[in-house]
Protein backbone atom coordinates (compact mmCIF):
# COMPACT_ATOMS: atom_id res chain seq x y z
CA UNK A 1 0.00 0.00 0.00
CA UNK A 2 0.98 3.83 -0.60
CA UNK A 3 0.91 6.12 1.79
CA UNK A 4 1.03 9.64 0.75
CA UNK A 5 0.36 12.48 3.27
CA UNK A 6 -1.91 15.17 2.55
CA UNK A 7 0.91 17.69 1.94
CA UNK A 8 2.14 15.17 -0.79
CA UNK A 9 -0.94 14.61 -2.09
CA UNK A 10 -1.40 18.47 -2.40
CA UNK A 11 1.68 19.13 -3.85
CA UNK A 12 1.46 15.77 -6.60
CA UNK A 13 -1.83 17.89 -7.65
CA UNK A 14 -0.17 21.27 -8.08
CA UNK A 15 2.61 19.90 -10.32
CA UNK A 16 0.20 17.67 -12.58
CA UNK A 17 -1.83 20.60 -13.64
CA UNK A 18 -1.53 21.19 -17.09
CA UNK A 19 0.82 18.44 -17.54
CA UNK A 20 -1.59 16.29 -19.66
CA UNK A 21 0.80 17.04 -22.73
CA UNK A 22 3.82 15.32 -21.61
CA UNK A 23 5.44 12.85 -23.80
CA UNK A 24 7.55 9.71 -22.50
CA UNK A 25 10.80 10.06 -22.12
CA UNK A 26 13.01 8.95 -24.36
CA UNK A 27 16.46 9.81 -23.30
CA UNK A 28 18.45 7.08 -25.17
CA UNK A 29 20.57 10.12 -26.98
CA UNK A 30 21.47 11.84 -23.90
CA UNK A 31 22.64 8.71 -21.75
CA UNK A 32 26.09 8.97 -23.27
CA UNK A 33 26.50 12.28 -23.44
CA UNK A 34 29.78 13.73 -22.31
CA UNK A 35 28.75 16.14 -19.43
CA UNK A 36 27.45 12.88 -17.79
CA UNK A 37 30.26 10.37 -18.86
CA UNK A 38 33.56 12.50 -17.59
CA UNK A 39 35.20 10.64 -14.86
CA UNK A 40 34.56 13.16 -12.37
CA UNK A 41 30.86 13.63 -13.13
CA UNK A 42 30.12 12.92 -10.00
CA UNK A 43 31.74 15.89 -7.99
CA UNK A 44 30.68 19.70 -8.42
CA UNK A 45 32.17 22.79 -7.14
CA UNK A 46 29.27 24.82 -6.37
CA UNK A 47 29.55 28.41 -7.09
CA UNK A 48 33.19 27.30 -7.77
CA UNK A 49 33.45 26.29 -3.66
CA UNK A 50 31.42 29.20 -2.13
CA UNK A 51 32.72 27.96 1.43
CA UNK A 52 36.35 28.18 0.14
CA UNK A 53 36.66 30.76 -2.20
CA UNK A 54 34.72 33.89 -3.16
CA UNK A 55 31.11 32.09 -5.15
CA UNK A 56 31.07 32.88 -8.75
CA UNK A 57 34.20 34.10 -9.31
CA UNK A 58 37.24 33.67 -11.33
CA UNK A 59 39.50 32.79 -8.54
CA UNK A 60 36.73 30.03 -7.33
CA UNK A 61 36.35 28.43 -10.65
CA UNK A 62 40.30 28.20 -10.51
CA UNK A 63 40.40 26.79 -6.81
CA UNK A 64 37.91 24.24 -7.83
CA UNK A 65 40.00 22.85 -11.62
CA UNK A 66 43.21 23.14 -8.98
CA UNK A 67 41.63 20.34 -7.19
CA UNK A 68 40.97 18.65 -10.31
CA UNK A 69 37.28 19.07 -10.41
CA UNK A 70 36.23 18.85 -13.99
CA UNK A 71 32.75 19.84 -13.24
CA UNK A 72 30.91 23.29 -11.81
CA UNK A 73 27.94 24.72 -10.91
CA UNK A 74 27.08 28.42 -11.73
CA UNK A 75 24.56 30.85 -11.61
CA UNK A 76 23.80 33.50 -14.63
CA UNK A 77 22.25 36.71 -15.25
CA UNK A 78 21.92 39.30 -18.18
CA UNK A 79 23.16 42.82 -18.01
CA UNK A 80 21.03 45.47 -19.46
CA UNK A 81 23.12 45.43 -22.67
CA UNK A 82 22.83 41.57 -23.21
CA UNK A 83 25.79 40.38 -21.94
CA UNK A 84 25.72 37.10 -19.58
CA UNK A 85 27.47 37.24 -16.51
CA UNK A 86 28.14 35.00 -13.86
CA UNK A 87 26.56 36.13 -10.35
CA UNK A 88 23.95 34.40 -8.19
CA UNK A 89 21.36 36.96 -6.61
CA UNK A 90 19.75 39.89 -9.10
CA UNK A 91 21.56 42.59 -6.96
CA UNK A 92 25.27 43.12 -5.94
CA UNK A 93 24.28 44.09 -2.36
CA UNK A 94 25.74 40.36 -0.75
CA UNK A 95 29.06 39.81 -2.82
CA UNK A 96 29.84 43.80 -3.54
CA UNK A 97 27.98 46.17 -1.36
CA UNK A 98 26.22 47.70 -3.77
CA UNK A 99 22.45 47.67 -4.15
CA UNK A 100 22.19 47.79 -7.84
CA UNK A 101 20.77 45.00 -9.66
CA UNK A 102 22.77 43.96 -12.64
CA UNK A 103 19.73 44.02 -15.21
CA UNK A 104 19.63 47.93 -14.51
CA UNK A 105 23.84 48.15 -15.40
CA UNK A 106 25.65 47.44 -18.73
CA UNK A 107 28.77 44.84 -19.07
CA UNK A 108 31.00 48.61 -19.11
CA UNK A 109 29.40 49.40 -15.70
CA UNK A 110 29.28 45.82 -14.17
CA UNK A 111 32.98 45.72 -15.37
CA UNK A 112 34.24 47.71 -12.88
CA UNK A 113 32.79 46.81 -9.92
CA UNK A 114 34.65 44.51 -7.56
CA UNK A 115 33.66 41.99 -4.88
CA UNK A 116 33.57 43.30 -1.14
CA UNK A 117 37.71 40.38 -1.94
CA UNK A 118 39.01 42.06 -4.41
CA UNK A 119 37.36 39.56 -7.39
CA UNK A 120 35.59 40.81 -10.46
CA UNK A 121 32.28 39.87 -11.92
CA UNK A 122 32.90 37.76 -14.78
CA UNK A 123 31.58 37.14 -18.12
CA UNK A 124 30.26 33.39 -18.74
CA UNK A 125 32.64 33.51 -21.77
CA UNK A 126 35.33 34.12 -19.95
CA UNK A 127 34.75 31.43 -17.63
CA UNK A 128 34.19 28.97 -20.42
CA UNK A 129 37.63 30.05 -22.65
CA UNK A 130 39.74 30.51 -19.29
CA UNK A 131 38.76 26.78 -18.39
CA UNK A 132 38.80 24.70 -22.12
CA UNK A 133 37.80 21.05 -20.04
CA UNK A 134 35.24 22.75 -17.67
CA UNK A 135 31.75 20.87 -17.70
CA UNK A 136 29.38 23.24 -16.50
CA UNK A 137 25.71 23.28 -14.78
CA UNK A 138 24.42 26.68 -15.64
CA UNK A 139 21.26 27.71 -13.75
CA UNK A 140 19.35 30.67 -14.99
CA UNK A 141 18.45 33.25 -12.72
CA UNK A 142 15.95 34.81 -15.53
CA UNK A 143 14.18 34.58 -18.65
CA UNK A 144 15.47 37.25 -20.01
CA UNK A 145 19.65 35.65 -19.66
CA UNK A 146 18.32 32.88 -21.85
CA UNK A 147 18.45 34.29 -25.05
CA UNK A 148 21.70 35.34 -24.75
CA UNK A 149 22.89 31.79 -23.03
CA UNK A 150 21.75 29.83 -26.03
CA UNK A 151 23.13 32.77 -28.36
CA UNK A 152 26.25 32.36 -26.50
CA UNK A 153 26.55 28.01 -26.31
CA UNK A 154 25.82 28.43 -30.14
CA UNK A 155 28.63 30.65 -30.81
CA UNK A 156 31.26 29.30 -29.13
CA UNK A 157 29.99 25.47 -30.01
CA UNK A 158 30.03 24.58 -25.99
CA UNK A 159 26.66 22.32 -26.07
CA UNK A 160 28.51 19.15 -24.79
CA UNK A 161 29.84 20.92 -22.22
CA UNK A 162 26.83 22.20 -20.84
CA UNK A 163 23.76 21.50 -18.27
CA UNK A 164 20.91 23.93 -18.05
CA UNK A 165 18.83 24.31 -14.95
CA UNK A 166 15.71 26.95 -14.26
CA UNK A 167 13.36 26.83 -10.98
CA UNK A 168 11.20 28.66 -13.93
CA UNK A 169 10.20 25.87 -16.52
CA UNK A 170 9.80 28.58 -18.75
CA UNK A 171 13.39 28.98 -19.07
CA UNK A 172 14.17 25.50 -19.49
CA UNK A 173 11.32 25.27 -22.41
CA UNK A 174 12.90 28.14 -23.99
CA UNK A 175 16.73 26.60 -24.19
CA UNK A 176 15.08 23.13 -25.21
CA UNK A 177 13.33 25.10 -27.95
CA UNK A 178 16.24 26.87 -28.84
CA UNK A 179 19.49 24.71 -28.57
CA UNK A 180 17.36 21.30 -29.89
CA UNK A 181 16.83 17.78 -28.38
CA UNK A 182 20.81 17.56 -27.52
CA UNK A 183 20.69 19.86 -24.84
CA UNK A 184 21.07 17.99 -21.25
CA UNK A 185 18.69 20.50 -18.87
CA UNK A 186 17.24 19.53 -15.33
CA UNK A 187 13.53 20.29 -15.36
CA UNK A 188 12.05 22.23 -12.64
CA UNK A 189 9.68 21.34 -9.38
CA UNK A 190 7.26 19.50 -12.34
CA UNK A 191 8.74 16.79 -13.56
CA UNK A 192 10.79 15.98 -10.30
CA UNK A 193 7.12 15.47 -9.14
CA UNK A 194 6.30 13.02 -11.67
CA UNK A 195 9.62 11.48 -11.50
CA UNK A 196 9.23 11.37 -7.53
CA UNK A 197 5.38 9.81 -8.04
CA UNK A 198 6.78 7.08 -10.08
CA UNK A 199 8.92 5.73 -7.34
CA UNK A 200 5.79 5.21 -5.79
CA UNK A 201 4.10 3.14 -8.84
CA UNK A 202 2.32 6.04 -10.37
CA UNK A 203 2.18 5.85 -14.04
CA UNK A 204 3.32 9.07 -14.66
CA UNK A 205 4.91 10.31 -18.30
CA UNK A 206 8.02 12.38 -18.35
CA UNK A 207 9.18 14.69 -20.53
CA UNK A 208 12.60 13.92 -22.13
CA UNK A 209 15.23 14.76 -19.62
CA UNK A 210 18.59 12.57 -18.99
CA UNK A 211 19.48 14.35 -15.30
CA UNK A 212 17.80 15.88 -12.29
CA UNK A 213 19.29 18.04 -10.03
CA UNK A 214 17.68 18.62 -7.20
CA UNK A 215 18.25 18.97 -2.97
CA UNK A 216 17.93 16.37 0.06
CA UNK A 217 14.41 17.70 0.42
CA UNK A 218 12.17 20.67 -0.70
CA UNK A 219 9.32 22.02 1.49
CA UNK A 220 8.98 19.37 4.27
CA UNK A 221 9.13 16.46 1.10
CA UNK A 222 12.48 14.37 1.28
CA UNK A 223 13.21 13.68 -2.42
CA UNK A 224 16.36 11.47 -2.43
CA UNK A 225 14.95 7.99 -1.16
CA UNK A 226 16.32 4.86 -2.43
CA UNK A 227 12.90 4.53 -4.14
CA UNK A 228 13.28 8.11 -6.14
CA UNK A 229 16.84 7.38 -7.01
CA UNK A 230 15.44 3.82 -8.36
CA UNK A 231 12.95 5.50 -9.78
CA UNK A 232 15.46 7.93 -11.99
CA UNK A 233 17.47 5.13 -12.67
CA UNK A 234 14.79 2.93 -14.20
CA UNK A 235 13.84 6.09 -16.83
CA UNK A 236 17.69 6.41 -17.58
CA UNK A 237 17.77 9.78 -15.29
CA UNK A 238 20.91 10.80 -13.46
CA UNK A 239 20.48 11.79 -10.44
CA UNK A 240 22.96 14.99 -9.19
CA UNK A 241 22.19 16.41 -5.37
CA UNK A 242 22.72 19.94 -4.20
CA UNK A 243 24.04 21.30 -1.89
CA UNK A 244 25.92 18.78 0.77
CA UNK A 245 28.53 19.94 2.73
CA UNK A 246 28.76 17.52 5.78
CA UNK A 247 31.06 14.48 4.81
CA UNK A 248 28.52 12.34 6.89
CA UNK A 249 25.97 13.49 4.50
CA UNK A 250 28.22 12.72 1.53
CA UNK A 251 29.00 9.04 2.19
CA UNK A 252 24.85 8.91 3.25
CA UNK A 253 23.88 9.75 -0.50
CA UNK A 254 26.54 8.08 -2.41
CA UNK A 255 26.08 4.93 -0.17
CA UNK A 256 22.41 5.31 -1.47
CA UNK A 257 23.34 5.28 -5.06
CA UNK A 258 23.04 9.13 -6.12
CA UNK A 259 25.30 9.97 -9.06
CA UNK A 260 26.65 13.28 -8.40
CA UNK A 261 26.97 15.73 -5.34
CA UNK A 262 27.42 19.35 -5.57
CA UNK A 263 29.36 21.20 -2.58
CA UNK A 264 30.66 24.31 -1.13
CA UNK A 265 32.95 22.65 -0.03
CA UNK A 266 35.36 20.79 -2.67
CA UNK A 267 38.26 20.24 -1.34
CA UNK A 268 36.18 18.17 1.68
CA UNK A 269 34.18 16.03 -1.39
CA UNK A 270 37.35 15.07 -2.86
CA UNK A 271 39.01 13.63 0.49
CA UNK A 272 35.54 11.99 0.54
CA UNK A 273 35.60 10.61 -2.28
CA UNK A 274 39.63 9.82 -2.19
CA UNK A 275 38.54 7.61 0.91
CA UNK A 276 36.13 5.83 -1.35
CA UNK A 277 38.35 5.21 -4.07
CA UNK A 278 36.64 7.39 -6.14
CA UNK A 279 38.35 10.13 -7.33
CA UNK A 280 40.55 9.56 -10.95
CA UNK A 281 43.91 9.48 -9.14
CA UNK A 282 42.86 6.12 -7.16
CA UNK A 283 39.60 4.85 -9.46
Amino acid sequence: MIHVNETQVSWLGALDMGRKACKMADMTHLRNHPFLTAPLAHAFAHRGGAQEVEENTLPAFAHAVGLGYTHVELDVHATRDGQVVVHHDPDLMRLCGDPRQIADLDWAELRVIRTLGGAGIPLLETVLQDFPGLFVTIETKSRAVVGPLCALIKRMGVLERICIGAFDPACTRAACADLGPELLYSPAHAQVGRLWARGWGLPCALADFAVVQVPVAWKGITIITPRFIRAAHAAGVAVQVWTVDDEAEMHRLLDMGVDGLMTDRPTLLREVLRQRGAWPSQA
